[in-house]
């Protein structure tokens, strides 16, 4: 008898004993304020949205467009690695992991404090600062781009839209259209509670640029099949103060070489003065002595052009003065 209940004891003691040190290794662990952390990092890295939402808790998102906080805008996060970890005197507890965010590497400090226990047992944490981050873009020149696949839009061109991204993330930044093009913005938000103010500069692709030369040429290759001296509505003209004796004839020998810049009004480019040629051949006769001689030279002339959309791929061309 008295050695079953020694047995008894014995058992009883190793599955205590047992029981302490599972307790301990998982407060040490699971139930830790790193093992906390990288719950939340775990569930960044699976891009699951939910289980992260619930981990970061609710935050200050109120006022911030939240697309980005859904599984397909969320960016690629890696080789999670813990750093250290600091304990400050009101009870929060500084946690440090190192990643990859986008295959960019990356470090991000996470404040969490105790918020009850389970069971009485393992303590349970929350964030003392949400781990999220804004990031306030302006996308210049534009009003449309897309943030890591998502295509979003500004209310105005020039206006920050401020973007609540979970942190860390990496957001990929662009925009790609018909006449327009960026190039691409890599914008890194690794502290919770930041905000990183980034610009994304829109200009005119080469579609843009090849489409105002071609009918800008065009128009100019009109202007010279008016057989006067200055052809009507045309940039170029020659004066001349003796007698034409011959039909003037107009051909292009410099055609103006486009360039666009942003215009001083939302949607609009301007294409800057710009020098140009055009030749022209005429007989002239003198009122003088009435010798005739050929008027053969290249007549220069400036042009600047304003360039607005109507409609996604129609261009209004307007003359500068």
């Amino acid at each position: 008898m008295n050695r079953t209940i020694i047995i008894w004891a014995v058992v009883a003691a190793a599955v205590v004993g047992a029981f302490a040190i599972t307790v301990s290794a998982l407060n040490a662990t699971l139930y830790s304020s790193s093992g906390f952390v990288k719950s939340y990092l775990d569930a960044l890295e699976n891009k699951d949205a939910p289980a992260a939402l619930e981990l970061a808790g609710p935050g200050e998102r109120s006022t911030a467009t939240r697309a980005m906080l859904e599984r397909s805008a969320m960016s690629d996060l890696d080789d999670v690695e813990f750093v250290s970890e600091s304990r400050f005197a009101d009870g929060v507890q500084r946690v440090v992991f190192s990643y990859l965010a986008a295959g960019k590497p990356g470090q991000s400090s996470f404040d969490v404090r105790q918020t009850g226990s389970v069971l009485g047992l393992f303590p349970s944490w929350g964030f003392a600062t949400a781990p999220y981050s804004v990031v306030q873009l302006s996308v210049l020149n534009s009003q449309d781009f897309t943030a890591n696949g998502v295509d979003l839009s500004a209310p105005e061109q020039g206006t920050a839209v401020p973007l609540v991204v979970f942190t860390p993330s990496a957001i990929a930044v662009t925009h790609e259209s018909t006449f327009l093009t960026a190039t691409p913005l890599l914008v890194s938000a690794t502290q919770p509670g930041a905000s990183v103010v980034a610009a994304l500069d829109v200009r005119a692709n080469s579609a843009f640029v090849d489409q105002v030369q071609g009918e800008i040429d065009d128009f100019l290759d009109t202007c010279t099949t008016q057989t006067v001296l200055l052809p009507t509505g045309c940039p170029f003209g020659q004066q001349i103060s003796n007698r034409i004796a011959s039909t003037p004839e107009w051909s292009m020998s410099e055609y103006p070489s486009v360039s666009l810049a942003p215009g001083a009004e939302p949607g609009s480019w301007l294409m800057p003065a710009t020098n140009a040629a055009a030749h022209l051949t005429v007989d002239v006769q003198s009122l003088f002595d009435g010798t005739t001689s050929v008027f053969d030279e290249d007549v220069p002339f400036t042009v600047s052009y304003l360039v607005t959309f109507v409609g996604d791929d129609e261009l209004l061309i307007s003359a500068q003065r």
